[in-house]
């Protein structure tokens, strides 16, 4: 029972690390731009996409990630450019109409251009393997690999945000964008800053999962119900509260749906509680966030007003 309790924490934190990456660039979004951006499932589809295919081009893992990148970042300036800037000033049932339609437009774009068969990433042989971890039990290397990428990006941003210019400026417009406007910041170049930023962390994490899951037309859309469970239990437009409410997120639904079952069955037929586990399990981290909503409804670190 220790073993796998240890082996369920080590998956909920790949996932809530993979959940930060994604919510972070989204939190930012609504946060700053006040733009409810449906599509940004979309984004870890589309990085996903593109390192099987540069992967597939070059031979290998590394140049593929090296290429999804750059074009990570063209992604997110033409998007910006041509859909979200239109929307600043709209309503966001207008947002989410547009951008609910930039999800259809992608999903049908891939299937004509890459088929609707799943892809396949081959894994890293540098990150092959698995190691020993206590006793028994032993876990891959890649999946370790992963989880140290969220918490170096994670510390990454805290400096950024916490440290530099940009950051000061991203706090402030996450505050008071009239008021950055007013003294004299370019704010449709801060809106193309953070946006091409969220695009370029949501890619990077459909990049880095893309060898541990198969890469298929709507992948983005379920991660995307996570990633606004994260976003609204973390605070809107809070980096902190996105990697604190990943974390809560992804450990809750992992261990909910392994142990779930088990305690119930303490008090239930195994196959009764076998049942009405898998039931609750996904519902967990819905509870999760309407009794914290009820305690803080503005988050965990979200602002007032």
């Amino acid at each position: 029972m220790t073993n796998l309790f240890v082996l369920q924490l080590l998956n909920g934190l790949q996932l809530g690390v993979l959940l930060f990456l994604i919510a972070a660039g989204l939190t930012l979004v609504f946060g700053i731009m006040d733009v409810v951006n449906l599509a940004h499932g979309v984004l870890y589809m589309v990085g996903a996409y593109f390192i099987a295919t540069f992967a597939a081009w070059t031979g290998s893992f590394w140049w593929g990630l090296l290429l999804t990148l750059p074009a990570a970042i063209a992604v997110g300036l033409i998007l910006e450019v041509v859909v979200i800037r239109r929307l600043y000033h709209r309503t966001h049932l207008d947002q989410v109409l547009a951008t609910f339609g930039l999800v259809m437009i992608a999903n049908e774009t891939v299937k004509i251009v890459w088929g609707s068969s799943p892809l396949f990433v081959p894994m890293p042989d540098l990150l092959a393997g698995s190691v020993p971890l206590m006793g028994p039990l032993q876990y891959p290397v890649y999946r370790l690999a992963i989880i140290a990428t969220g918490l170096a990006v994670a510390g990454g941003l805290y400096l950024i945000i916490n440290h530099t210019r940009i950051g000061m400026l991203l706090r402030a417009g996450a505050t008071n964008r009239a008021m950055v406007s007013a003294l004299g910041i370019d704010i449709g170049k801060l809106f193309a800053v953070v946006f091409t930023l969220g695009a370029v962390l949501a890619c990077g994490a459909g990049a880095i999962v893309a060898p541990i899951l198969s890469v298929d037309s709507g992948m983005g859309e379920s991660v995307l119900i996570l990633t606004f469970v994260v976003v609204v239990i973390g605070g809107i437009g809070s980096i902190r509260g996105a990697f604190l409410g990943a974390i809560l997120v992804a450990v809750v639904d992992t261990m909910g749906g392994v142990f779930g079952p088990i305690l119930l069955g303490t008090f239930l037929e195994p196959s009764a509680a076998g049942q009405t586990g898998r039931i609750l399990a996904p519902m967990l981290i819905y509870i999760l966030m309407a009794a914290l909503l009820c305690v803080k409804p503005q988050g965990l670190f979200g602002g007032r007003g």
